[in-house]
């Protein structure tokens, strides 16, 4: 890299400056910060539900997998995660719109203590907080690679620089500058993958040998189907996608809250899931061609860069270093918004009722809790190897343990789940996490397809059989709320959801 590519990124940086100032200027409650007061338009929420659904790591595990096995990791990654937020755009995107205008809810977890009682919703919100510290470190420590491979800098220094980044615009500008930074982020990710496109097709010989790779990559390189990513792998982890993208990883829920109404959910779902269909193909499609042209990487998590460097002219250099590193960006700070909601709206009041009261919270709190949590998962990323790795945090530990925490949350919106009580999502998230462990550290022995779909489907099953078997009537609270949740409204404030209900325990 020269100072022409150092010139792009200090561009973009100045880029993120300008919209965090201008994303300021439109917070003044936490409504704001946490929810966009509810005005996000609906193509502004869809891009940057999808800017948020992935992080550079993209570019690094996923780019390593591609280089060695090919178009497996469309077909257990992109196109499942299409399909699911497609469904997830008529069954969940419009009823977390609808929470907001019915419970004037900021957080995805804050209707838990309606829907169950409140230790299930400190029970949940906990464990949510534990398990996205570890995801986001995983992501800064992917990141650090990359910035490793194009400048030299140590990966600790690359970890501060974009943590410190992130920090800024995260707590100065909440849910506004996250997704205006989406936007922004993904145009200059546009130009930089069809740029990448180009130039692996010239250095192949034109744009007709694109779709001739797979005659002279591996006949591996072709199976939708390899170990370790099974049937069974690719099942379990739609199972997964479908929860995770429609709102179980609450970044993403946060998207569709903050859109004004349940249509506008739906639109920024659809929207999603058609640029996760597409988009996928042209970030893959030079990481699938990489074997050809770099046939003998000893680290193949470096494919992508190293392309990148060896086919580019300075310049676009640095806007390809700028749109992997906005991937990351994107999703860890959208995170730290929505645990930070989390944090104030269902945490604190729940630990300290009397300082904290519910269903209120301080800009100030929101903002210092905006910043610890940064903070914390840098210094995870600062000890990934601990942990098993990049991949192995974002496949193993995400996988096994979000199934477990957001199926009480995302069933808990659905009629067909009304008896499912407290009793049920307590004991299928207790069961889920134990099946993890068990898997993960005691039957050391299994597939990674089991690793991933026992915790899940454990907590699945009990969560679905335990509200079949109970008799006893459920509270009419919680059938006014999901009635509630089944239809867009024209909401008066006199109409909407009463603030006390918010509180109401099950017994």
């Amino acid at each position: 890299m020269n100072v022409l590519d150092y010139a792009v990124m200090a561009l973009y940086a100045l880029m993120i400056v300008a919209i965090t100032l201008w994303a300021m200027r439109k917070v003044g409650s936490t409504r704001d910060f946490f929810a966009a007061g509810g005005k996000m338009p609906w193509w502004l929420s869809g891009v940057s539900h999808h800017m948020s659904g992935y992080s550079a790591a993209v570019f690094v595990a996923y780019a390593a997998v591609a280089y060695n096995m090919g178009i497996t990791l469309y077909f257990w990654w992109a196109f499942p995660i299409s399909i699911a937020v497609l469904i997830g755009s008529r069954l969940f995107a419009p009823r977390w719109a609808r929470l907001r205008i019915h419970m004037n809810i900021e957080s995805p977890m804050e209707y838990l203590a309606t829907r169950y009682n409140l230790p299930t919703q400190m029970v949940l919100a906990w464990s949510g907080v534990l398990l996205k510290t570890f995801d986001v470190g995983a992501k800064w420590a992917a990141i650090a690679v990359i910035i490793n491979v194009f400048t030299g800098l140590d990966p600790l220094i690359g970890i501060c620089i974009s943590g410190a980044l992130s920090l800024f615009y995260t707590v100065m500008g909440g849910l506004w500058a996250d997704a205006c930074n989406d936007f922004g982020q993904f145009v200059v990710q546009f130009v930089a993958a069809v740029v990448m496109v180009v130039a692996v097709a010239m250095h192949l010989g034109g744009f007709g040998e694109l779709f001739t790779i797979w005659q002279h990559l591996p006949a591996t390189h072709t199976d939708i189907v390899q170990e370790p990513y099974t049937l069974g792998f690719i099942l379990a982890y739609f199972v997964i996608y479908t929860l995770s993208y429609n709102g179980g990883t609450w970044n993403l829920a946060q998207r569709f809250i903050a859109a004004p109404a349940g249509r506008d959910a739906r639109k920024a779902a659809l929207l999603s899931a058609a640029l996760y269909l597409i988009w996928p193909l042209i970030l893959f499609w030079p990481m699938w061609a990489a074997p050809l042209l770099f046939p003998h990487l000893s680290d193949p998590s470096r494919s992508y860069s190293v392309m990148a460097m060896e086919l580019l002219p300075n310049g676009l250099i640095g806007l390809v270093l700028v749109a992997m590193f906005t991937h990351t960006l994107s999703m860890t700070s959208s995170d730290a918004n929505a645990i930070t909601a989390v944090v104030t709206r269902d945490i604190l009041p729940g630990m300290l009722p009397r300082r904290f009261q519910r269903g209120k919270s301080s800009l100030l709190v929101a903002r210092l809790t905006a910043f610890l949590f940064i903070i914390t998962t840098l210094i995870i990323a600062m000890n990934a190897s601990r942990f098993g790795g990049v991949l192995s945090l974002l496949i193993i530990w995400f996988g096994g343990l979000v199934g477990p925490i957001s199926i009480p949350m995302l069933l808990g919106l659905l009629p067909a789940f009304r008896r499912s009580g407290s009793a049920a999502a307590l004991v299928s998230w207790a069961v889920g996490v134990g099946t993890f462990f068990c898997v993960k550290f005691i039957f050391t022995d299994v597939s990674t397809a089991t690793q991933v779909a026992a915790p899940v489907m454990s907590s699945l099953v009990l969560f679905v059989v335990m509200g079949w078997l109970r008799r006893a009537p459920v509270r009419p609270e919680v059938d006014a709320l999901l009635t509630a949740l089944n239809q867009d409204q024209n909401m008066t404030a006199s109409s909407r959801w009463p603030q006390s209900h918010n509180a109401s325990q099950e017994g």
